[in-house]
Formats: C-alpha cells, structure tokens, sequence
C-alpha cells in the first residue's frame, strides 16, 4: 500500500483574512436581504387628499315648534365643528318655551366638544326639548357632510 501523505501548511494570516471575507459576504447578503425585501407599509389614501370630512360654511336646519321656525346654525371647517346656535330666535317663542337656550348651550358646548351629536347626554328635564334639538342639529351636519 502506497499511500502519500500530505501535509497542509495554513498560515494564520491566511485564515484570518478568510474569515474577514466570509464574514463581509454575510453583511453584504444580509444588507441586501434588507433593502431589497418589500415593506408591509399600508396606508390609508383617500380619494381627495385635500378633501375633509365636511364642506366649510354655515349651514341651517329648520326646527317647526307650534308654527313657529326656529333656525339652527351649525359653521364648521374642513375638519371641525366650529359652533351650534340659534338665527333669530324670537322673543315670544323664548317665552314660549324657556327651556330652549338653556338646552342649546349645553348641547352646544357638547357638540363642539365631541364634534358631534353621538355621545351627548342631557337632563330629564328637558329630554324632548334637547332631543328635537339634536335631530336639528343632526340634520344641518348632514347637509355640511355632503356640501348641499
């Protein structure tokens, strides 16, 4: 049996400038695993960038008590209610009815708070005046939303 050995010289600057090597091409693939892989970014695009969730004005709603019109006025932004009041609120329907202001300002203030009429609370005493108050109100951020 004739067997030759041999014998393998490795010289340690060889094997550390290996390793070097190695270890870049590994750096290397993992940087371009991560610049090069697809991202799971969603984002929510709507359809008019610019466009907010209301048309900017002033806009009324009508409310009937016993024949007598009573305008609510509703001013609002491209994002924001601004402010809820009555238009000419006359004197005798006032006296008529005197839990109307006091209504109105309370759920002025809760509107504007909460941009919007879900969410608002009101006393007993005055639950049907503050409920045809918020239809009201309702009805002019309605025509706000779609600009009419």
């Amino acid at each position: 049996m004739s067997s030759k050995t041999k014998i393998v010289v490795l010289r340690m600057k060889e094997l550390i400038y290996t390793g070097i090597f190695v270890a870049m091409g590994i750096l290397l693939i993992i940087l371009l695993v991560f610049m090069f892989a697809p991202k799971n970014k969603t984002t929510k695009v709507s359809a008019d960038p610019a466009a907010g969730k209301y048309t900017p004005g002033i806009y009324t709603s009508v409310l009937s008590l016993n024949n007598q019109a009573i305008d609510v006025e509703v001013a609002v932004d491209s994002e924001y209610i601004k402010s809820v009041r009555f238009v000419n609120l006359s004197e005798d329907v006032a006296a008529m009815y005197p839990l109307m202001a006091p209504s109105m300002e309370n759920l002025a203030a809760q509107v504007v708070e909460n941009q919007g009429v879900s969410g608002i609370s009101y006393d007993e005493n005055t639950q049907y005046t503050s409920m045809a108050l918020t239809e009201a109100i309702g009805n002019a951020l309605k025509k706000a939303e779609s600009g009419k």
